[in-house]
């Protein structure tokens, strides 16, 4: 199961959740999730004039601040490994691998 973002795609192999992400100019950084570790999910979808985003929270660990402004358009940094800012045609795809995350955590 697989969701194209911005700059960066999300994947889902039942278990695992791997976060690839693309910053111009520089190699794609991989970061992996078990799903059985994750103890929360936060999706808010993209609409015509903003992104969206997936996160993953991790124990011990806070959700990334939203950041604010025009061009933000209230998702986390790019910075933060454990989320990804999706366009609009990934709604759909964004919200099936999220049940089926969290049916992999429960």
């Amino acid at each position: 199961m697989d969701v194209k973002g911005v700059q960066g795609s999300i994947s889902f192999d039942g278990e695992w959740i791997t976060i690839t992400k693309r910053a111009v100019g520089q190699r794609p950084q991989e970061f992996r999730l078990r799903a059985a570790d994750v103890t929360g999910t936060r999706l808010k979808p993209a609409t015509r004039l903003f992104h969206g985003y997936l996160q993953f929270v991790l124990p011990g660990s806070a959700p990334a601040d939203e950041a604010t402004g025009i061009l933000a358009g209230g998702r986390p940094p790019q910075s933060d490994p454990h989320s990804l800012s999706i366009p609009r045609r990934s709604n759909d795809s964004a919200t099936k691998l999220m049940a089926a995350v969290e049916q992999a955590r429960s």
